[in-house]
């Protein structure tokens, strides 16, 4: 045990305290404070687009010219020539032809470059309200009932479920704080999994590449180097976990007074949030790291060199995009999916997909229980037999790459046993 200490205080230290490990956890912070400085100066900079306006009907154009939003203002000017010639400028940035001929508006926008999404979409719309307006005088409508033609359909959802008894109640609906939460966690997982996959690779091929393993295999055994090797890069990574967790409660303490704050979380059941589905989500998020982890170093342990740990590491950051990606895209749109609900028992990837089924409540904790022990099973067997793996593996040279190396450490395995 004091060795197995030795071996994982001795990891943790050292990527503790190299410059890496630093730049990992204020990246960021880092990236964050770009963001927030970057919407902060533009929003202070930001000017108005500036579109000229040309029209068949010179009193319309004159009067969409005294309209303005944040986004955009019109000018009016007298001849798509001189718009042209104002644009060639850039005294605008954009001009609309507008043509009212026959009852009919025709708009067409003419620009260099893209005004935004935001300002194109507002100008279409306001192009429909004249129309709308033309149609409605056409047909000597009222502008009371021209509103209630535009009056959109009351559109709202519940949440329901059946007691013991087959009644249906009604309940909140958390589904939207949940997919947040399982987002936010389902993207921690993959960072964590792509960074830390090849550390722990790193680890154990660094000392096999420099033919050291056999004197530190000579003074312990096998699995307790790889289990200290496994557990001082699983601390490396609680403890960027707990930095950041820290950094979350210190921020929400903070932020917490502010109406946007308050707007978000008002109406959430803070019981039901913080219950069996953060519970489980959390859960599949350890359990991922752990096999992840386990994969990781029995993939570095078979590779004979150290520059080949990248190589040996993308098997693991491809299942876990598998994972990843079901969950982000079909978990998202289209939650009842049997793709969905299949690979939500499938170790490896059910760490990703399983957390957003709960979130969109397409699965019970039923469902949620027989999925860890599917993956907690998984997981037993897989770091058993990379342990029991790991002596043969850490002594095999092999050129032909990770597969040859296992079928050799697993022939090396069975002549022992024979033996």
């Amino acid at each position: 045990m004091n060795k197995f200490w030795i071996i994982a205080s001795d990891v943790y230290k050292k990527n503790v305290k190299s410059l890496s490990f630093l730049i990992m956890i204020l990246v960021p912070f880092i990236v964050m404070g770009v963001i927030y400085v970057a919407g902060s100066l533009a929003s202070g900079f930001s000017e108005d687009s500036k579109i000229g306006i040309v029209s068949d009907n010179e009193a319309l154009a004159k009067q969409l010219a005294e309209a303005k939003t944040e986004d955009y203002s019109f000018k009016y000017v007298s001849s798509k020539a001189e718009a042209e010639k104002q644009l060639k400028s850039e005294d605008i940035e954009a001009f609309l032809v507008l043509n009212t001929a026959g009852d009919e508006i025709k708009g067409e926008l003419f620009s260099e470059s893209s005004l935004g999404a935001t300002t194109e979409m507002t100008v279409g719309q306001l192009l429909n309200n004249m129309q709308s307006s033309i149609n409605a005088s056409k047909l000597n409508l009222t502008q009371e009932q021209v509103a209630s033609l535009s009056q959109p359909a009351s559109f709202s959802k519940t949440k329901v479920s059946f007691d013991a008894d087959g009644k249906m109640k009604t309940g909140q609906d958390n589904t939207m704080i949940q997919m947040a939460v399982s987002f936010v966690v389902t993207i921690i997982l993959w960072v964590i999994i792509i960074t830390y996959s090849s550390i722990i690779a790193q680890e154990i091929a660094s000392e096999k590449g420099t033919r050291i393993m056999e004197v530190i295999l000579s003074s312990t055994k096998a699995q307790t180097h790889f289990y200290g090797k496994l557990t001082g890069v699983i601390m490396v990574a609680l403890t960027q976990m707990v930095i950041y967790a820290a950094a979350i409660g210190i921020g929400y303490s903070q932020l917490k007074n502010m109406d946007i704050v308050k707007d978000f979380l008002s109406g959430v059941s803070t019981g039901n949030l913080l219950g069996n589905f953060l519970i489980f989500t959390l859960l599949f998020f350890i359990l991922g790291v752990l096999v992840y982890s386990v994969l990781a170093a029995l993939c570095g342990s078979l590779v004979s060199k150290p520059e080949d740990t990248a190589k040996a590491v993308q098997p693991i950051i491809y299942i876990a995009m598998i994972g990843y990606f079901i969950g982000i895209t079909i978990g998202t749109s289209d939650p009842q999916n049997i793709v969905i609900k299949v690979t939500s028992y499938i170790p490896l990837i059910s760490s990703f997909i399983m957390p957003i089924r709960l979130a969109n409540e397409t699965a019970t904790m039923g469902n949620a229980i027989v999925s860890t022990i599917i993956l907690v099973v998984f997981g037993i067997a897989l770091t058993m037999f990379s342990a029991k793996l790991y002596k043969s593996n850490v002594l095999v040279y092999s050129e032909g790459g990770v597969l040859k190396s296992l079928k050799q450490s697993i022939s090396i395995l069975r002549n022992e046993r024979k033996n």
